[in-house]
């Protein structure tokens, strides 16, 4: 497996879709025909226009998506933003505020749209079979990363090469990381 270096922004953002898939592909790291090449934008789950221009480029192609309980995302989201604001000296708004708009579910709040994943999977449903999309449970990922990575590996047909040794539990971050190479 070899990854993209950063968030392309190919599929979901025009003025980078426009440059055309020459532009994508020489943003992909070099890799030999018996290697997976991975690119990872969140953004593209919740594009609209995303799905059709990925299943254009290749319908065949197997999908990772990770998501987590909504209501923690949604939290999670507001607490980076509050503390951004914070450390910026930025007026803040209470998440109550934001969350509840006249005694409803503020739908408008991006946290709260980005976290509508029903919405979002019907899109590219009308594009993809169910069985070209995995969806990895982020919060089982984040609390016990072997058994969704092995999941991982089954889906895409990779051998089983992901251990227990694989990883270590990271106190100051207070969840479990890769080990690098001689650590």
């Amino acid at each position: 497996i070899v990854v993209a270096a950063t968030e392309v922004h190919f599929f979901d953002w025009d003025e980078n879709y426009v440059k055309g898939i020459d532009w994508y592909r020489n943003l992909m790291p070099f890799s030999y025909g018996n290697q997976i090449t991975i690119e990872k934008t969140p953004g593209y789950f919740t594009s609209p226009q995303a799905p059709r221009r990925i299943h254009d480029m290749n319908s065949s192609i197997k999908l990772l998506l990770i998501l987590r309980d909504p209501t923690e995302r949604v939290i999670s989201d507001y607490t980076q933003v509050y503390y951004n604001r914070v450390e910026s000296h930025k007026p803040v708004q209470l998440f109550e505020d934001i969350v509840i708009k006249n005694g409803v579910l503020n739908t408008k709040y991006k946290a709260i749209q980005r976290s509508l994943y029903d919405v979002h999977m019907e899109k590219w449903l009308k594009h993809f079979s169910l069985d070209q999309i995995h969806i990895v449970d982020g919060n089982t990922l984040i609390k016990d990363p072997l058994p969704e990575l092995q999941k991982v590996e089954r889906f895409l047909n990779l051998p089983s090469r992901i251990m227990s040794s694989n990883f270590y539990f990271n106190q100051t971050k207070g969840f479990y990381c890769i080990r690098s190479d001689g650590r």
